[in-house]
């Protein structure tokens, strides 16, 4: 097989990967990206897509539930819905291979050339692929590593039989009956609120206080009011120990926990779901022929996302939190860009993040907390979505819009939201931090009625105290 050179080698096909290979090729930089899997990396294939697609699914199914259990307001009853989880996992597919096909087509238009394999670093110029018909040596001027991470795995919980990452859980023919979640962060929430909502019995087992500790409480409180709605028993302060089986394979397993108070329990479990965090994929692919700089786990990178040898950058989540798939897109297009000559570095404001419970949560900027250590005296405005008509409307009261400001120049620092379809506010919370606005921009800005997102127009009125609604 004939050796490769190229001015830029992209390792990955994540949101990061694709991305600064897509914009590379545009620009006109001779470039090759090499992928193991399928383009689009964990956020596509087994993250924030496929998802985002089973939450809306058991979205609409405890909605018609609910219907017909006699419950809705709104006069609609039906008769008791099926759901057939298997169709619902093909219909998900279908959008995860759509966009994967996607993605492939885009790097073609770019003119990006494809190598399926896994790459191996022989030096910090070159590196061997392994594909399906054999070694492949590619050169390049320059090198992007972007390797992603990947679940972490407990010893004493390792991932096969009933214990499942959030991968296999994205994969399930049937809805476990019960449903053991390990970790109350942002995944085992999301996951764990939509088999509730498909009929499992679920049980958060958290170690911490409370679920969701990286938010202060009353930005969770709506989410914590939620899961009690939904029958979901939270274990807060409580260690997961191992899995007890008993019985027939996959039968009758439990989990055994240590609870806050001491005493050791079980946790009936047909599946235990393990969701505790993510790991930087640092191994497998050489870095000990190249002896980067680390920052603990992490591949330590500069503002132009340079590594410690020249003419290698890294990007996303290898390089370090929030292990976001719009923080990866950004630094692989900035990147690219610096590839092909342009004056480029990492200014951004805000990293909107979002949880995508029951009800959503966004975050931009700095929480309440986080300002008064920076500004000292701080202005805070919040407008419960209970006074938005439009959140009347869809039956979603409970949550609000809370905006951060400095109080000497009224300086926005930081917006946060709960609430029903919260997540599609977070490019107007992005665009206000990164413009610099104040206040007065947001309560001098005409918001279209009636929607949620005058709930950011009242938080800032209020903040001022001017509120108009409350």
């Amino acid at each position: 097989m004939k050796e490769i050179s190229c001015k830029l080698l992209v390792i990955g096909a994540g949101p990061g990967g694709y991305v600064c290979a897509i914009r590379a090729g545009q620009l006109g930089v001779d470039t090759v990206i090499v992928e193991a899997g399928k383009p689009g990396g964990t956020c596509l294939n087994v993250g924030c897509i496929p998802s985002k697609a089973l939450i809306h699914a058991a979205e609409e199914f405890e909605k018609v539930a609910h219907m017909a259990g006699g419950k809705s307001p709104l006069g609609i009853s039906l008769t008791a819905p099926m759901l057939d989880l298997a169709k619902a996992i093909a219909w998900k597919d279908g959008i995860v291979s759509r966009l994967n096909s996607g993605v492939a087509g885009l790097l073609k238009k770019a003119r990006v050339k494809t190598v399926q394999g896994w790459a191996t670093f022989r030096d910090g110029k070159t590196v061997e692929v392994e594909t399906e018909t054999g070694t492949q040596v590619i050169r390049a001027e320059t090198v992007v590593i972007a390797t992603g991470s990947a679940p972490v795995e407990l010893p004493f919980l390792p991932f096969g039989g009933p214990v499942i990452s959030s991968t296999d859980a994205l994969a399930l023919s049937e809805v476990p009956k019960k449903l053991a979640v390990v970790g109350g962060g942002y995944i085992g929430l999301e996951l764990g609120i939509a088999f509730a909502k498909m009929g499992a019995k679920v049980t958060v087992v958290e170690a911490l206080p409370r679920v969701l500790a990286q938010y202060d409480a009353e930005l969770t409180r709506p989410v914590v009011k939620r899961l009690g709605e939904l029958g979901i028993e939270v274990m807060t302060g409580a260690k997961a120990k191992g899995v007890s089986t008993q019985g027939q394979a996959g039968k009758g397993d439990s989990l055994l926990v240590e609870t806050a108070d001491g005493k050791n329990a079980k946790v009936a479990a047909d599946k235990i779901l393990v969701t505790v965090g993510r790991k930087p994929l640092t191994e497998g692919w050489g870095l000990d022929q190249i002896d980067l700089d680390m920052a603990g786990k992490f591949i330590r990178v500069d503002e132009q996302c340079r590594t410690s040898m020249r003419g290698i950058f890294a990007i996303g989540d290898v390089t370090g939190e929030p292990m976001l798939a719009h923080r990866a897109m950004a630094q692989g297009e900035m990147v690219a860009e610096i590839v092909a000559g342009h004056k480029r570095s990492w200014d951004k404001r805000a990293i909107p993040a979002i949880c995508f419970t029951d009800p959503e949560l966004v975050t931009a900027g700095l929480s309440p907390d986080e300002a008064k250590a920076l500004a000292g005296e701080v202005k805070i405005g919040l407008f419960p979505f209970a006074a938005n008509g439009r959140a009347m409307t869809k039956q979603g009261e409970d949550g609000f819009v809370r905006v951060v400001a400095r109080a000497d120049n009224h300086l926005v620092l930081g917006i946060q939201a709960v609430g029903q379809g919260v997540s599609e506010l977070s490019a107007a919370f992005g665009l206000a931090l990164e413009m610099g606005a104040r206040l007065e921009d947001i309560a001098g800005t005409i918001h279209a009625h009636p929607t949620q997102g005058e709930g950011f127009q009242e938080a800032a009125l209020k903040a001022l105290g001017q509120a108009l609604h409350i």
